[in-house]
């Protein structure tokens, strides 16, 4: 039964790519969140992490390891574009520096876990900043882990591992 709905939500998306979840919801019967709900079970299943760094030279390699380990990989170059793209892009989770130019990783991390739209999305901050002080900041206004460069990349995969096992259903 199951089978034969998303069947028929799968001939309705091929026939018009355009088609509502509404639409779908009229005509299959269905509730419009149930519709949506079996959708996005079709999508691919693979983590998406949001990774936030103004330094191409810190992006690029562990964007490049991290596509390895089959994430799927957004990146973000400053901190208006990573609030913009948490929102488009719904990650599973946000790797953020700190120190950015025009709005710091702080600022970044508490609009994102004020907004209702982002407020679950788990961070981890990677930054420089080493002292006590800035990694009870970052904890604080409510990063999930605090991860100083440089870092181990095993350790960094492995605690991104950790805090997605902790925050996905």
């Amino acid at each position: 039964m199951n089978g034969d709905i998303d069947n028929k939500i799968i001939e309705l998306i091929k026939k018009n790519e355009k088609i509502s979840n509404s639409e779908i919801s009229g005509i299959l019967g269905i509730p419009e969140d149930e519709v949506a709900q079996r959708i996005e079970g079709f999508s691919d299943k693979r983590s998406k992490i949001l990774l936030v760094d103004d330094e191409i030279d810190t992006l690029l390699p562990l964007k490049r390891s991290l596509e390895v380990e089959d994430y799927i990989v957004i990146g973000a170059g400053n901190g208006p574009e990573a609030l913009i793209k948490a929102k488009t892009e719904i990650p599973d989770i946000i790797l953020l520096d700190l120190m950015m130019p025009e709005m710091d990783g702080y600022e970044v991390c508490e609009k994102l876990k004020k907004d209702p739209i982002t407020k679950n999305i788990p961070v981890i901050i990677l930054t420089a900043k080493d002292a006590v002080r800035d990694k009870v900041k970052g904890l604080d206004i409510g990063a999930d882990d605090y991860v100083t460069k440089p870092f181990n990349l095993n350790e960094l995969k492995a605690r991104v591992k950790s805090v997605l096992r902790r925050t996905k259903n």
